[in-house]
């Protein structure tokens, strides 16, 4: 019978002491294990969705806020800020900033965020087209591969947007024209997975209650060529022709003529004038640029052409900037920002370490809860081991009679050692995955960011030779008197 074997039939021997050290230390372990993962995950995210933006400029409020409302849309915004306001930071000829996007927040669908920006938003995440195309008018969306999957929307599909940041009857929107989906973006593993993007005019359509947006483009198109069309042709034509044609024709050929003339003249020259012009001018002209227009403007909206500095009075809600270089005048933006406007810029960087250092204070707690832990599981495989050797002396003398050497008897309760620990570490690492497998499908529901429970990190085996090594120290004494057993004071006190 080898050294494990036995080891493992005298473990078993007694459960509850077995039980009890497993227990302890698979939590004490299991807890630095999840610990690791949430860490590692959380890092992973706050990294990948820093996406290159060096500065994020909003309304005035707290930066960590605005930082997590606009980079990692996890929070609320700290309100709107004017075109006008931000129009020097969108020139593209400004001589520290390469790059400026505009976001507009304030609606979603299903807990997933519109956002309405322009299209220089998907260099910043990596992010393609794999299906469809990206917005053009106004009402259209792309959306993210995550929004896409968890929303159940394809190309082509409608949905009504709800004011606010999460899902609510209440606030839909139903007065407006609905959002039409016309392109899927590719799987980034960023935050952009989880949105809806629209162009910023249609978020400005969606909550001017006038409808100024909405119906500068389609009233003011429609009627400049509907009407304009419409009386234009219909009432010229109609009243040049009809009525000219009616006078001229009618009351000459009704004075000159009878009734049948008249008939035959005042219809057919009404008829084919009235309704040839009415019907072919007016007809045509209406049906061809009312339908066309109220066609290609009410029922598919506009083509987008412009800017939104062509909008000064309307409002964003805040920036995402790359500067060109990293000298002192762009590091010095923000404080001049912070100082001399009424804009508040924040740097992602600094507040995610920020955060980082609040969330440490928690993490570091529950890491010395958890250390702590592993100790008391450590001292009861101690107590166990060295307990039992009372009850085991006769045994060991035994074994020391059968031919076993002392070297043996050490290395037999230091495998128990190890056993207890290396099973209570393999346990809580079994915990703690499927902890955060149960934790991931909650966080998910909650951010909208993808965490797993099966992803294994190298510190986690660093975590198992820990707790080998504990078990070893946890054992060293009581094995090193079972050693020192002595055959004969044994043998005879029994």
């Amino acid at each position: 019978m080898n050294l494990l074997r036995l080891s493992w039939k005298n473990l078993t021997y007694k459960p509850l002491n077995l039980g009890l050290s497993l227990l302890l230390f698979a939590l004490g372990t299991g807890l630095v294990s999840l610990l690791f993962l949430l860490e590692k995950q959380l890092e992973d995210q706050f990294e990948k969705n820093l996406a290159g933006v060096d500065l994020v400029i909003g309304a005035k409020g707290s930066p960590l806020q605005l930082i997590l409302s606009s980079m990692y849309h996890i929070d609320s915004p700290t309100g709107n800020i004017s075109v006008q306001e931000a129009r020097p930071f969108l020139n593209p000829k400004h001589p520290l900033i390469a790059e400026a996007i505009p976001l507009s927040m304030g609606d979603s669908y299903r807990s997933h965020r519109i956002i309405g920006t322009d299209a220089s938003i998907l260099a910043f995440y990596e992010a393609e087209l794999v299906e469809g195309r990206l917005w053009s008018r106004n009402f259209e969306v792309t959306l993210g591969a995550r929004a896409a999957r968890e929303l159940g929307l394809r190309i082509g599909d409608t949905f009504q947007s709800s004011h606010g940041l999460v899902q609510n009857d209440d606030l839909i929107h139903d007065d407006v024209a609905p959002f039409v989906v016309v392109g899927i973006l590719n799987l980034t593993g960023s935050v952009i997975d989880q949105l809806i993007l629209t162009d910023t005019r249609s978020v400005w359509a969606v909550h001017d209650h006038d409808h100024a947006e909405h119906e500068g483009h389609d009233h003011a198109e429609h009627e400049g060529h509907d009407h304009a069309e419409h009386e234009g042709h219909d009432h010229a034509e109609h009243e040049g022709h009809d009525h000219a044609e009616h006078e001229g024709h009618d009351h000459a050929e009704h004075e000159g003529h009878d009734h049948a003339e008249h008939e035959g003249h005042d219809h057919a020259e009404h008829e084919g004038h009235d309704h040839a012009e009415h019907g072919g001018h007016d007809h045509a002209e209406h049906g061809g640029h009312d339908h066309a227009e109220h066609e290609g403007h009410d029922h598919a909206p506009p083509l987008i052409r412009g800017s939104i500095l062509d909008y000064p009075d309307q409002e964003i809600t805040s920036l995402l900037l790359r500067f060109r270089n990293h000298g002192y005048q762009a590091l010095n933006m923000q404080r001049n920002i912070n100082e001399n406007t009424d804009l508040q810029a924040a740097t992602p960087a600094i507040e995610i370490n920020r955060l980082y250092d609040m969330m440490g204070v928690g993490t570091q707690a529950l890491r010395v809860l958890a250390l702590v832990i592993i100790l008391v599981s450590a001292l009861s495989v101690f107590i166990a081991l060295f307990s039992s050797l009372k009850e085991r002396r006769y045994e060991l003398a035994l074994m020391r009679v059968m031919g076993a050497s002392r070297g043996t008897l050490f290395f037999l309760l230091l495998a128990e050692g190890v056993l207890l620990a290396g099973l209570g570490c393999l346990l809580g690492l079994l915990l703690s995955h499927g902890g955060m497998g149960l934790l991931a499908a909650y966080l998910e529901e909650a951010y909208r960011y993808p965490f797993s429970g099966w992803l294994f990190l190298p510190k986690e085996f660093q975590l198992i030779f820990a707790s080998i090594a504990i078990g070893i120290l946890a054992a060293l004494l009581p094995a090193f008197q079972a050693s020192r057993t002595d055959i004969s004071d044994t043998l005879t006190a029994s």
